[in-house]
């Protein structure tokens, strides 16, 4: 087939597009920067500079490429590690899950194309009520910390015009925490601010998160390329609560256990969306995504994943 990769030189598009490649699949990877066309190249696809936000270039773009898929892996994550600012930190990266999906989504129904498949996310954006650990039936937030809530109408949106766009079949992949080498949790920011015990238990640290290995949430990406519709948790198998995978990464960092905080004290510090996310955010359950799907993460454990890379980078 023929695969539209927006987002291709992200931290999925980085480890999706060879693979594409490599199951014989023909990829053209859409990417803001000339500079990095001959790094597209080197993955195997055909290099599209275009900007995603500007409406009438990804018209083109997608036509001269005649795709049969369009994946939507658009994002903007620089400073990602500043969670204090959340809601500005990720505006640009809410506007490509908006304008960015409306965009993709005029020119796959001008073009015909079969199927598109977007990247949502996993964890904090369900409901802080009941189990914790959640499906796809369960409700998003409905009240949110107003440090979130730009982020989490972005998801909404995406999800909603994805899988109910006339025409086109949709499916949302809602990732987990990312990580791997440099990536999510290993952005080097948060290794540093982790081994300075700069990164605190707050309230006991009694959310639970999921997490995924950027080269399994390629692996699911590939899947949906050829089958699903509607909304999967693309997770491992180990949801956590914090204060056990916290925990747990510092001593492999070879780190003192992070210092613990009242709740109190980290509205104060840090903001009330921290620490929603650090004593009421929910994780997910994968169970969709192996029935449907037929996927199953190779890394099935952060514990497993987390091991690895730093056994790697030392």
């Amino acid at each position: 087939m023929r695969i539209f990769v927006a987002g291709a030189t992200g931290a999925v598009g980085r480890s999706l597009v060879p693979r594409l490649v490599a199951k014989g699949h023909s990829v053209a990877g859409l990417t803001r920067s000339p500079a990095k066309s001959g790094f597209l190249r080197e993955l195997g696809a055909e290099p599209v500079v275009a900007d995603a936000l500007d409406r009438a270039a990804i018209h083109a773009a997608v036509v001269a490429a005649r795709p049969d898929v369009i994946v939507h892996q658009l994002t903007d994550l620089k400073g990602a590690s500043d969670l204090r600012h959340f809601g500005r930190v990720f505006a640009n990266s809410n506007r490509l899950r908006m304008a960015g999906t409306n965009h993709l989504l005029a020119v796959a129904q001008d073009c015909r194309v079969k199927r598109i498949v977007a990247q949502s996310f996993c964890g904090w954006p369900y409901a802080r009520v009941g189990g914790f650990v959640k499906t796809e039936d369960d409700p998003l937030d409905d009240d949110p910390p107003r440090e979130l809530r730009g982020t989490l109408d972005a998801i909404r949106y995406l999800e909603r015009a994805v899988t109910t766009t006339r025409g086109v079949t949709g499916v949302a992949l809602r990732y987990g925490g990312f990580y791997g080498p440099g990536t999510g949790v290993f952005d080097p920011t948060m290794i540093a601010q982790i081994r300075r015990r700069l990164m605190p238990l707050i309230g006991g640290g009694s959310a639970w998160w999921s997490f995924l290995h950027i080269d399994d949430a390629a692996e699911a990406t590939v899947l949906a390329v050829e089958r699903g519709e509607g909304i999967y948790n693309i997770v491992d198998d180990d949801p956590a609560p914090v204060h056990d995978w916290l925990t747990a990464l510092a001593a492999m960092l070879g780190a003192r256990p992070p210092f613990r905080i009242p709740a109190w004290l980290g509205r104060l510090a840090v903001g009330e969306h921290i620490v929603a996310m650090m004593t009421q955010s929910r994780a997910g359950s994968n169970g969709k995504a192996r029935r449907e799907l037929g996927w199953s993460p190779l890394h099935a454990s952060w514990r497993q994943g987390f091991a690895e890379i730093i056994h790697d980078f030392g």
